[in-house]
């Protein structure tokens, strides 16, 4: 993959360097109600397993209602003083910073044509959020064993780059494209969002049981890879994209899988747990963005068998 001729997206909000990009760490970005905000065993373990993987948190998921992982009956209550909005070019000694801001640009430029060829939708740009260690967003407060996500209240991806230190030393996953694959991925819950995907899911899950729940969060996931493989699809002659650059990527998606995870973690599998879904299909569905770059074909939704 090369970027050398790419420039550098201006949604890029710069808060490395401070200690939650407000100034201060607050600490409590989330609180809920009822149970004093304790977790049950499948929830921990839910937790637990998706703390390093890609993808939505299911705790910022259902943005100002119940998390995925089956707290019931609390409500989200989010009051911080916004700062304005710091955007600039990264300087030429930051390269992970350049980096970032050269995928988000490639990523603009796919989905500012392609939502509106594939699905008659404007595509309004995401900011992505670069921090340290701890941050707030709409959602709550954000830190570095979340992992990368996505934030559908301020529309906002928010990425401690030390993630990645972590895929490739951790979980055997890593690469420049792999790198660009994560934050495509965050990026696919955007055009999700813009689609009206999530709302719609966040309602639902709100409605149904654990096991119910998280089903629904894997084929949210999963499309995700899958809208990520478009990307890869629509930029492949423009950064010139190989196999092995597409390896990279699936060997990261193979590392993150719910069974891996879990696998690596607890010893076991327990399916109805998964958030993100297995190995398998989290490459097969890249795989299938990758090589229709077809949004249609993306819809896990539809899809009998995931």
């Amino acid at each position: 993959m090369r970027l050398d001729d790419i420039g550098q997206s201006e949604n890029v909000e710069d808060r490395r360097g401070e200690s939650d990009g407000y100034g201060g760490r607050s600490g409590g970005g989330m609180s809920f109600g009822g149970g004093g905000g304790r977790l049950g065993i499948g929830s921990m373990i839910v937790l637990g397993l998706i703390g390093w993987a890609t993808g939505i948190n299911p705790m910022l998921l259902i943005s100002g209602a119940e998390m995925v992982q089956g707290l019931r009956g609390g409500g989200q209550s989010y009051e911080q003083q916004m700062p304005a909005p710091r955007s600039r070019a990264a300087p030429a000694n930051d390269e992970m910073g350049i980096f970032v801001g050269k995928v988000l640009r490639v990523n603009e430029d796919v989905w500012t044509k392609v939502l509106p060829l594939q699905a008659n939708i404007a595509y309004a740009k995401p900011r992505l959020v670069l921090f340290n260690t701890v941050t707030n967003s709409a959602c709550g407060e954000a830190d570095s064993a979340t992992g990368p996500f996505y934030c559908p209240s301020d529309k906002k991806i928010y990425l401690d780059t030390s993630f990645f230190n972590e895929m490739a030393t951790r979980f055997g996953g890593g690469g420049k494209f792999a790198e660009a694959y994560v934050i495509s991925h965050e990026i696919g819950h955007h055009v999700e969002n813009l689609l009206g995907i999530l709302p719609k899911v966040s309602a639902q899950q709100r409605r149904v049981d654990q096991r119910t729940a998280n089903a629904l969060s894997v084929r949210v996931e999963l499309m995700a890879d899958c809208l990520a493989g478009v990307w890869a699809y629509e930029s492949k002659a423009q950064l010139g994209i190989d196999e092995s650059d597409i390896k990279q990527a699936m060997d990261t998606a193979s590392a993150i899988g719910d069974d891996r995870l879990q696998q690596k973690s607890r010893g076991r599998v327990v399916p109805d747990s998964f958030t993100h879904g297995s190995s398998e299909q989290r490459m097969r569905w890249f795989t299938t963005g990758w090589t229709t770059g077809s949004i249609n074909q993306c819809n896990t939704f539809q899809a009998q068998q995931l």
